[in-house]
C-alpha cells in the first residue's frame, strides 16, 4: 500500500476519474477484501485481475523467468557480488537489445 499510496497522491493519479492497478491472482490481490482494501483509500482506484492460468499476461513473471533461466541458472554463485554483477551485466545487455514480447 506504500507504493500505491505514493503514487495515487500524485499527479495525474490523484485528479484522475479511473486509475486501473492490473494486478496478478496473487493472495493478497484476491476477493472483495482486497478490491475494497484498495478502493477506500483511493476511491478513484479500480483492481482489475490478469485471468487465471495467464502468467504469459505479466510482463515482470517474464522478464523474470528470462533472468532465472539466463543469468541464475546454474546457481553457482560464490558471493553476492559476483551475483550482482552478473545481474547489472545483463540488464545492461538487455536493455541495448531488447524488443517487445
Amino acid at each position: 500500500m506504500d507504493l500505491i499510496e505514493q503514487i495515487m497522491t500524485s499527479e495525474p493519479y490523484a485528479s484522475a476519474k479511473r486509475v486501473f492497478w492490473i494486478v496478478d491472482n496473487g493472495s493478497s490481490h484476491r476477493g472483495k477484501p482486497a478490491a475494497d482494501r484498495l478502493a477506500e483509500p483511493f476511491p478513484n482506484a479500480v483492481m482489475v485481475h490478469t485471468p487465471l492460468h495467464a502468467s504469459w499476461l505479466n510482463q515482470v513473471e517474464i522478464f523474470f523467468s528470462i533472468v532465472r533461466r539466463k543469468v541464475v541458472t546454474p546457481n553457482d554463485f560464490t558471493s553476492l557480488d559476483q551475483i550482482e554483477d552478473r545481474l547489472l551485466a545483463f540488464e545492461r545487455r538487455y536493455n541495448e537489445t531488447a524488443r517487445p514480447f
